[in-house]
């Protein structure tokens, strides 16, 4: 039996919380794909302007926001390449807002195209930096 390789193991990582998160951050098993000391950098773009840094209980909250703010949305993944611990992502993402919030009015629909640097040890993600450029909405 030939042994799989670091960056075998991390892609199949990544792909399976792909899929588990686009049955929605809600419901998504947080332990099972993360370390207790994950940290996920945002950096600045449409929808946070001065970035944003979180912790694991950062990540949940934010998910929880978003996911009342959804009324529905999806990934697509482009391309997942990966080299040691790391995982870079390249995908779009597609949504349409259940509720007015901000400058959005409910029934908006929003698309981004991003790249997600993830890092992993010990096949937890214990790091992930977002790169996030919205296309435009109205």
């Amino acid at each position: 039996m030939v042994p799989i390789s670091e960056e075998a193991r991390n892609l199949g990582i990544v792909r399976g919380y792909y899929a588990a998160l686009a049955q929605g951050a809600t419901g998504l098993d947080w332990t099972r794909w993360f370390a207790p000391e994950v940290i996920q950098e945002e950096f600045p773009n449409r929808l946070a302007p001065v970035g944003a840094r979180r912790d694991l209980t950062g990540m949940q909250e934010a998910a929880a926001r978003g996911h009342a703010l959804m009324a529905e949305q999806e990934f697509e993944l482009l391309e997942v390449i990966a080299s040691g611990s790391m995982v870079a992502v390249e995908a779009e993402w597609r949504g349409r807002t259940a509720r007015d919030a901000g400058p959005l009015r409910a029934g908006t629909q929003l698309r981004t195209r991003f790249a997600q640097v993830i890092e992993l040890r010990a096949g937890k993600i214990v790091a992930l930096r977002n790169y996030d450029c919205f296309y435009p909405w109205e």
